[in-house]
């Protein structure tokens, strides 16, 4: 029988590979990093509360996409929303996102 704290690695992987493997098919990103900050956020209430209180709530999350190319700031983060619903409709709280263009990260 696996322990909590072994189970909850697995979880907290199962996530971030789905969300990395609905961003990557969709948003073809030349990069794509996915950090899992929910240990940040465990203390507090509304995460003590919650059926969540095992971590995959809080990420930060850095992606590179030629589907970016002429959308707005707002819409990008739309984009990455819609392709996230069914995981933040799951347990996913919190998303920082940081979503540019190639050109954009493009040395000058």
């Amino acid at each position: 029988m696996a322990s909590r704290g072994v189970m909850n690695m697995g979880a907290l992987a199962s996530r971030a590979n789905r969300m990395r493997t609905k961003l990557q098919s969709t948003l073809e990103a030349s990069v794509l990093e996915i950090e899992d900050v929910s240990h940040q956020h465990s203390g507090h209430a509304a995460m003590r509360e919650s059926e969540y209180s095992g971590g995959e709530t809080h990420f930060n999350l850095k992606i590179v996409s030629p589907k970016f190319e002429g959308q707005t700031l707002v819409k990008r983060h739309r984009m990455v929303y819609d392709l996230l619903s069914d995981e933040l409709q799951s347990g996913l709280h919190a998303l920082s996102i940081n979503a540019k263009t190639p050109q954009e990260v493009a040395p000058k």
